[in-house]
């Protein structure tokens, strides 16, 4: 076992006083538990020591890995330049994990590099581990916006190339909580907060890695936590290890959430081979799911399976509905993995003759059109959720009084622009924010004026 144990640890950067300048007080326990939590790394005595931070280089589709053999940071940009870490990389165990996640398909390695400097993610963590220890390698981690079970999987990348090479090593999780636990804190409040942060510290406090694995990414994205992904990812690199745990603190007092746990590896456990268990309970899911979809998104499937896997765009069976034959109605067909977008394409009113072809003409749009993401592969085939909307006929509106986010889609016009947003969509909880996004996907600023239309829509899954 060369994984010794991880620790879970906020980054506030109040709590160094030289920012907080007696400001730190007012999160003393969190102060006190970090200082546990630093002995117990000093006296695990790790070679290396893999952390992950929120606020090193991240991107949505690919998880950063600092190159290089050293270097360093300060907080000067929170107004203390004299608070300084410098570090040496092991580079031999970030090239290893870069090596692996190529084997494996996950997208993380060395590139994008935009400022080498330490962050404040990493720099707190390291602040308190260095008062009690200092004899260590870095190994610096980013986080991404690919699903969780991709970031278990790379933390087991991460304990798999510390076997192979013999390293002893530590993972530490740097990550606040939720950002919305407080009417008057930094962030306000959203009831979503207080949920997550019992919920995560219940998980965290029991050192049960696979229900990290079942998070809502939506109570996630509304409770404005930004350690998520990162817990996950040390949830992997401890995947089928025995541990002992140590919940040692849980503060809230800022409007921000801060957790302090302790991990120490001390055997192997079968039982928590958790990313095993959910890649099984998925499966069998989705199974289910294909099961019991309607012909509108049997038929999207059918044509996106078919596109990918042999190159061709199907004929409208003759074994639809009639409905599908007869009407001809714009639709939108939405993909999804593991509860994240995974592309969405549609027509706002008619283009073809019946709906069954607008929706093999949009699937395929869907699978391989949409800009914000490289066309799906046939290895995606299987882990696909499918919805299709079909949208009724747009009503002219005199104002958003008149619109409801969980009846009516809305659509936005200023001269030849014009942007559409799906009704009773994950995140989207008032008509402010849907005209909003209906305005950017049109490249419509803030403060122009919309003419606006509302639809209503026939979600088939």
């Amino acid at each position: 076992m060369s994984i010794v144990g991880g620790i879970m640890v906020p980054h506030p950067p109040l709590i160094i006083p030289d920012v907080g300048r007696g400001g730190e007080s007012v999160i003393s326990k969190t102060t006190a538990a970090y200082k546990k939590a630093a002995d117990f790394v000093a006296s695990l005595k790790p070679e290396t020591i893999v952390l992950s931070s929120p606020h090193s280089v991240m991107y949505s589709d690919y998880l950063h890995i600092s190159p290089g053999y050293e270097a360093s940071g300060d907080m000067g940009r929170f107004g203390a330049p004299n608070v300084k870490i410098s570090v040496s990389y092991d580079a031999e165990l970030s090239s290893k994990i870069c090596e692996l996640s190529e084997d494996e398909d996950i997208p993380a390695g060395y590139m994008g590099q935009r400022d080498k400097s330490l962050d404040h993610g990493t720099i707190v963590p390291l602040y308190f581990i260095m008062q009690k220890y200092t004899d260590f390698k870095l190994v610096r981690l980013g986080i991404s916006g690919i699903s969780f079970a991709d970031h278990y999987k790379f933390g087991k990348l991460v304990q798999k190339a510390s076997d192979e090479l013999g390293r002893r090593v530590l993972y530490v999780a740097s990550g606040d909580l939720s950002h919305k636990l407080k009417d008057d804190g930094p962030y306000g409040f959203d009831a979503s907060g207080p949920v997550y942060d019992e919920k995560i510290m219940d998980c965290m406090g029991r050192g049960v890695f696979g229900e990290l694995l079942s998070f809502d990414p939506y109570l996630c994205d509304k409770a404005a936590e930004c350690g998520h992904r990162s817990f996950v990812i040390m949830g992997g690199a401890l995947d089928g290890l025995k541990v002992k745990t140590h919940k040692l603190s849980h503060e809230d007092v800022t409007g921000v959430g801060y957790g302090i746990c302790t991990y120490k590896v001390i055997g192997d456990n079968d039982d928590a081979r958790y990313l095993d268990k959910y890649l099984e309970a998925e499966k069998k899911t989705l199974l289910e799911k294909k099961a019991m979809e309607d012909p509108y998104v049997k038929l999207a499937r059918k044509t996106i399976e078919t596109y990918i896997k042999d190159g061709y765009v199907i004929d409208v069976p003759d074994d639809l509905p009639p409905m599908m034959y007869e009407q001809s109605a714009g639709t939108f067909v939405s993909l999804h993995i593991r509860g994240g977008l995974r592309g969405c394409i549609g027509t706002i009113a008619a283009t073809c003759d019946c709906v069954a072809r607008e929706i093999i003409q949009n699937a395929i749009s869907a699978a391989t059109k949409d800009p914000r993401f490289e066309p799906v592969t046939q290895d995606e085939l299987d882990k696909l959720e499918y919805s299709v909307d079909v949208l009724g006929e747009a009503q002219d509106i005199d104002s958003k009084a008149m619109l409801d986010v969980k009846r009516y889609g809305v659509i936005v016009t200023n001269g030849y622009r014009r942007g559409l947003l799906l009704p009773d969509l994950d995140g989207v909880d008032n008509v402010d924010d849907q005209i909003a996004i209906a305005k950017r996907k049109a490249g419509i600023g803030e403060y122009e004026k919309v003419d606006l239309q509302r639809f209503e829509v026939i979600r088939h899954h």
